[in-house]
């Protein structure tokens, strides 16, 4: 029989239908995805052996779950998609507010209801998406919004006193019965509003304004918390904490693979954007390395973490200088150059919290830096080492002419230098290129298959990578990226051994490291 065509609680007695609680509906949904070998959490990436086990466990377990980890790890997401784990229909009496089940009313109206019409009483079927309650925990949040309160306006419309339980307005909590509720941020509560949730943890009741009564409540409970919110912004009660059955710890990702595939999944890049610009491999691992470098930098704020949303938001961005330099250029088609990568220093410093000495250098300065060290760590993967190459004393001078690096240093030494404008156009930044010795014959050989647009870009890296090892000097200036001699340019700033980067807000970052 359709369920569809029951609309009556008799018809619904008659169908043999047996109600579960939703842990159970959850914990056999989950089972049978785990014995047809189905994804649980799809579009979740690195959790695979971590975070979705933990929560498989806790969900078997029928327990409630606190997610606890830093931000832009996935927390939120993974309970969203706890609702695939739902039955897709259950019946609930037609206009409850608490979505009581038709077998076992929990509210005074339901059972009213049903005392007057019997087997007649209305019954609707609620789809799983609307069985889905959150709560952004901020600390005006009160217990009449979680919980429920009198409600006047409703006593003085129905014509009842204040110690009928009909006068009750249901909190967010109530009205999420026979679902999965949500408290993002749960420190950011307040602590009297979270002894409020004690008897709902353990006795899974409520308690509003003195009335005597039980809802024995039928809800999943899923918490996520920031470790950095117990020390700045509050902290969860520990009688709270101990009532959480699961605490489940979530983290980065912890291989650049994982965090490739989570930024290719989530970046927001349009049809006409893709049809245009073209992001090499290389380029997309540059990105993902500076939220890594990131995450390990002595400048930023370990506790505060830097989240996943960097590297998306820093890719989205170089798309976007790639296609606006595009169209400057009247261009059909075009690459990221790593030149466009200054682009995405504006998703880099809103990203990451700086710790004292962080803010010293000033957010432009270490994003800058960031940048810098992701560029240093990919060039060694691509070409030789050049610390390597300057711990290896030559024994002849044959040797020494072997160093790949010496002819484009010896180029910039002669006083040539190399300026390349952010807005060039493809063939005349290539041009530019092509003029610099031994940069093209060092590509050819350590890649000789690598094509034309390939070969450019990899010319680009040996200059930005020889920059970041102090070979050869890089300023970032206003509209455009200068390399020159180091000595010499050092010589220029009258500033002979300085090794570290500045900013002058004429001309911008005037940098051997970046």
């Amino acid at each position: 029989m359709n369920i569809k065509n029951i609309n009556t609680l008799g018809e619904l007695k008659a169908s043999g239908y047996k109600s579960k609680t939703v842990k159970e509906e959850i914990r056999n949904n989950l089972v049978k995805k785990l014995q047809h070998g189905e994804t649980t959490f799809p579009g979740i990436v690195g959790y695979e052996d971590s975070v979705i086990p933990d929560t498989e466990r806790a969900l078997l377990s029928r327990h409630n779950i606190l997610f606890l980890g830093l931000r832009g790890q996935a927390k939120t997401r993974m309970a969203r998609q706890m609702i695939d784990l739902l039955e897709e229909y259950i019946p609930v009496i037609a206009g409850s507010e608490i979505n009581d089940n038709p077998l076992h009313p929990l509210s005074k109206s339901s059972i009213d209801l049903i005392a007057e019409k019997g087997d007649n009483t209305p019954v609707e079927w609620l789809h799983r998406s609307a069985r889905y309650g959150e709560k952004l925990a901020t600390p005006d949040v009160s217990v009449a919004d979680l919980i429920g309160d009198i409600d006047p306006i409703k006593a003085a419309n129905l014509k009842l006193n204040f110690a009928d339980e009909r006068v009750i307005h249901y909190g967010i909590i109530p009205r999420s019965n026979r679902g999965i509720f949500v408290i993002n941020e749960l420190p950011d509560l307040q602590a009297r509003i979270q002894v409020a949730l004690f008897n709902i943890l353990q006795e899974g009741d409520i308690q509003i304004r003195g009335f005597k009564l039980r809802l024995a409540l039928d809800i999943l409970f899923v918490f996520t918390a920031n470790p950095e919110d117990y020390t700045n912004r509050g902290s969860i009660v520990t009688p709270l904490k101990d009532r959480i059955e699961s605490q489940i710890l979530t983290h980065y990702p912890k291989n650049i693979e994982d965090s490739l595939s989570i930024t290719e999944q989530e970046a927001d890049i349009i049809e006409e954007q893709t049809e245009k610009v073209k992001i090499s491999d290389l380029v997309k691992r540059m990105i993902e390395q500076v939220a890594f470098e990131a995450r390990a930098s002595e400048l930023v704020d370990q506790k505060s973490g830097v989240s996943a949303r960097l590297p998306i938001a820093a890719f989205e961005n170089a798309v976007s200088a790639a296609e606006r330099r595009a169209i400057i250029n009247k261009e059909k088609e075009t690459q990221v150059w790593i030149s466009d990568l200054t682009g995405i220093i504006p998703s880099v410093t809103g990203k990451v919290e700086l710790v004292y000495e962080g803010e010293q250098e000033g957010p432009y300065q270490v994003a800058f830096n960031l940048l810098n060290k992701s560029i240093r760590t990919l060039f060694i993967q691509y070409f030789p080492n050049p610390d390597a190459l300057k711990k290896r004393k030559p024994q002849k001078k044959e040797e020494e002419n072997n160093n790949p690096y010496r002819p484009i240093i010896n180029w910039f030494d002669k006083g040539n230098s190399l300026d390349i404008l952010f807005n060039v156009k493809d063939k005349e930044k290539v041009q530019l290129l092509y003029q610099v010795d031994g940069l093209y014959a060092l590509v050819k050989k350590t890649f000789p298959h690598a094509n034309e647009k390939e070969n450019a870009l990899l010319m680009e890296l040996i200059l930005h990578g020889l920059s970041s090892y102090s070979l050869i000097s890089k300023k970032v200036l206003n509209g455009k990226i200068e390399f020159k001699d180091l000595m010499g340019s050092m010589l220029n700033m009258g500033n002979i051994g300085r090794e570290s980067s500045s900013f002058d807000e004429e001309e911008g970052f005037d940098q051997e490291g970046y």
